[in-house]
């Protein structure tokens, strides 16, 4: 089936996928029938939705409620509008999701949802799991990337913040060279959404140099267990490296010494 300009419209799973909706908050019901096409197939990574006007004619809602939807799927990394020529044009599906949880996950961090001592333990137990595959699963190129990430950070005149974008680069590289997609994106959303709070934090130390250099001895360490294929050590340091690093970043408001370790649920 086609629409007047002639795009090719997602085979529907049944007949009323498009069904009109009925609800004070129409956008939100937008969002469901096209979560529906998503979760069903009948809309993949890389089909474009049918037209705004067409939306609205078909579930019978006002162009403001589809807008409203769209901006929200955007929202959740579910699809990107474009304009232009077709095919690019329009709104089409994509999978962003580690865009999408990084910036709700940056937000809640932001509001203080979230207590510190359980964002370290959450990113303890991504980040034990990341060094884990990485172990296993580390390609030469992916190694060759965490080695310069580590040569960049060596440079004797980095500043704080210099040096926290290479540390967060080199713990989303390392995430991925695991491999494993979820993984991936839950462990960039997490240390993306520590970013600005570990920066702040930085700014408070008296001697940031010295913090910089003893992470840096901890990032190659880290390098060294990987490349050599030791899971056990890899996912080892790296705890000790971050329950280090927040200890020395936030002091008394860090995890206490005897919070639950993660090791125990983490392959070696």
């Amino acid at each position: 089936m086609s629409v007047p300009d002639g795009t090719e419209l997602p085979e529907r799973p049944s007949a009323d996928a498009w069904r009109p909706v009925h609800r004070s908050r129409a956008y939100e019901l937008v969002v469901e029938r096209i979560e529906e096409q998503i979760a069903t197939g009948a809309l993949t990574v890389g089909d474009t939705l049918p037209a705004e006007r067409e939306l609205s004619e078909r579930l019978q809602v006002s162009r403001a409620a589809v807008r409203e939807a769209i901006r929200s799927l955007e929202a959740q990394g579910a699809v990107r509008s474009s304009v232009g020529s077709r095919p690019t044009a329009g709104t089409q599906v994509v999978a962003m999701t580690s865009d999408a949880l990084t910036r709700l996950l940056r937000l809640h961090v932001a509001l203080s949802n979230f207590p510190l001592a359980d964002v370290v333990e959450a990113r303890i137990m991504l980040e034990r799991s990341s060094a884990t595959l990485a172990a296993q699963n580390a390609a030469e190129r992916d190694l060759t990337s965490l080695r310069e990430l580590l040569d960049r950070m060596d440079d004797p005149t980095i500043d704080q913040a210099t040096f926290n974008d290479l540390d967060t680069a080199f713990h989303v590289a390392l995430a991925e060279s695991g491999h494993n997609r979820l993984v991936t994106d839950m462990t960039i959303a997490i240390r993306e959404s520590m970013k600005a709070p570990i920066l702040q934090a930085f700014g408070t130390l008296e001697d940031s140099a010295a913090l910089i250099e003893r992470l840096r001895g901890e990032h190659r360490e880290i390098f060294e267990a990987i490349a050599e294929g030791s899971a056990q050590r890899a996912s080892e340091r790296i705890e000790a490296h971050i329950r280090g690093a927040h200890a020395s970043l936030w002091g008394g408001d860090s995890p206490s010494d005897d919070a639950p370790q993660s090791g125990s649920a983490v392959a070696s």
